[in-house]
This record gives structure tokens, C-alpha cells and sequence, in this order.
């Protein structure tokens, strides 16, 4: 694993420079250079998107109603229903009713966070991955390290491919960035409801090099820094990461870089593996041999 870990730093050293953190502009009132630091994690501050619970309120009035976290989601999932028209396929006899004459009715595409977690469960670097790549950048100013490939230059293909997937129309109507900005705030309002205080959480990852993640400092034989994706899997199970990969990232992550888990919506695609989804940036990690 050392030899791994060297080649990475020594593949690092080739670049121009390291490939930045962001472009220091987000909607969430801190420098992105901190949010993107390893130093921002050991401190587990509380962040919110501008606005976003402000213009909600109702929303956050059924969730401090609800009684348990399965009523939560199950009120949040509703609420983004009936706000952004995701309702489910109406019965042919309401199409009918709709269009007495029996011509064929046009059904309108909503794009549905839903839509882009199943996406990202199938394939990371699909379009719904870059989509929501793309929404960290904007929300938190932290710019990807990979998607298909490495990304180190925004004169690059690989840059460019990136942004037509992140921009295709298909996935850029119905407020998406909206979607999953309150997506964010339900799931930091579940982490912390009852427990403000509570600690990062314990995850892993499962890898097989260090393409996808830049070595930024050997700290150990065991513990290096690395540059996380700037949205990024993990899982709370070791055993699941070992799936994945020969060498398992074990790292603390904040509780604020937390975008999604396993329990906090009834219905979704990220099941089966106990997946987290996380913001990314520099993180202290031990990497072990499974």
C-alpha cells in the first residue's frame, strides 16, 4: 500500500499545481477553502444553504411535528411531491377525464432528485452524477477532482465533458438545484434533530488506487490526507467497503458535509450498501489492507 500511496504523491508532484478547491463563491457564508480543508472536519461546524429554510417554513413546522424519523421523511417526501409536481403517473382514467376527445396527451418530464440518487447508485460519473457535482460546486464552492476521469485543467476534455453532462437539459428543469437543496437542509435538520451537538460520523470507503483521490500529505505509514471528490460515497459498514476495493478509507465526516443516508427518505436507490453521500475535499484517512 506504501508504494500506492507514493506513487500518488509523486503523480501529484508532476501537476502545474494542486488542482484548487474552488472558486471561493457558495451559498453557504463560509470560505470554500475552509469548507475544502482537512481542518474544517475536525471542527464539525453547522452549515446551511442561504434562504433555504427561511422560504420553507412549513416544511420544517411537519418535520418538528413529526414523531419519529419514518414520519419525517415520509412528510418531506410529500412536501417535495406536491411543490414540485412529482406526484406519481396519474390513473388512465384521470388522463381520460383530462382529454375527453381521446387524442394523445403529451406527459411532461419533471426531473426528481430521486431521479438523480438513482442515477448516481447506478453509475457515480453519469449525468445525474455530474448534475450533482455540479450542485455542490454552486452551493458550497468546491469544484470536482474526477468525473470519468481525473480533472486538473478547466482547459481540458475532460473538463469539458464534464460540464455538457453537468448542463444537459434533460436534467435541468423543475428546480433541481431547489430539489436538492432542501434534500440537504431535511437531511442536516435529521442529523441534528434532538442531538445539536452530535459528533462526525465513523465512514469507509473501498478503493483500489489513488486516481479518483489526489494524496495531498503522507502523515504515516497508515494516515495520509487525501482530496475527496467534491461528492463522494462512502459507507457506515466496513465490511460493504471491502466490496469495493483492496485498500479501505476509514475517515470521520462532518455531519454538514452530509448530503444523504440509508434512513432518511422511505423510498430511494441507495439501500443495499448502507451509502453516504458526502461533500468531498481534503480528509485525514487511515488506509488499511482489508
Amino acid at each position: 500500500m506504501n508504494s500506492t500511496i507514493e506513487s500518488g504523491q509523486r503523480d501529484e508532484q508532476r501537476q502545474e499545481g494542486l488542482w484548487r478547491h474552488g472558486d471561493g463563491t457558495n451559498l453557504v457564508g463560509v470560505p470554500s477553502h475552509f469548507i475544502g480543508g482537512a481542518e474544517f472536519n475536525t471542527l464539525n461546524p453547522p452549515l446551511h444553504i442561504a434562504g433555504v429554510r427561511q422560504m420553507n417554513p412549513d416544511l420544517f413546522r411537519m418535520l418538528d411535528a413529526a414523531p419519529d424519523e419514518a414520519e419525517a421523511g415520509e412528510a418531506f417526501a410529500a412536501y417535495m411531491a406536491t411543490l414540485f409536481g412529482l406526484e406519481a403517473r396519474r390513473p388512465a382514467a384521470a388522463v381520460q377525464a383530462a382529454n375527453p376527445e381521446g387524442g394523445s396527451v403529451r406527459r411532461r418530464y419533471h426531473t426528481s432528485y430521486l431521479r438523480l440518487l438513482r442515477g448516481w447508485a447506478y453509475d457515480s460519473n453519469s449525468p445525474e452524477g455530474a448534475v450533482l457535482k455540479g450542485w455542490v460546486e454552486s452551493r458550497f464552492g468546491l469544484f470536482p477532482t474526477f468525473h470519468r476521469e481525473p480533472l486538473r485543467k478547466f482547459t481540458s476534455q475532460a473538463w469539458a465533458r464534464y460540464v455538457d453532462d453537468k448542463m444537459g437539459s434533460r436534467f435541468h428543469n423543475n428546480a433541481i438545484l431547489s430539489q436538492l437543496d432542501l434534500l440537504y437542509e431535511f437531511a442536516q435538520w435529521a442529523l441534528r434533530r434532538g442531538m445539536p451537538d452530535r459528533g462526525p460520523m465513523r465512514l469507509f470507503r473501498g478503493v483500489n488506487d489513488f486516481d479518483e483521490h489526489p494524496v495531498i500529505e503522507r502523515i504515516d505509514k497508515r494516515q495520509v490526507i487525501l482530496r475527496l471528490n467534491n461528492l463522494v460515497s462512502f459507507t457506515s459498514e466496513r465490511a460493504i467497503a471491502s466490496c469495493f476495493g483492496d485498500c479501505i478509507l476509514e475517515t470521520d465526516v462532518p455531519l454538514s458535509k452530509i448530503l444523504f443516508f440509508k434512513t432518511l427518505l422511505p423510498r430511494h436507490a441507495l439501500k443495499s450498501e448502507e451509502e453516504v453521500l458526502a461533500i468531498g475535499g481534503d480528509f485525514m484517512v487511515r488506509a488499511t489492507y482489508w
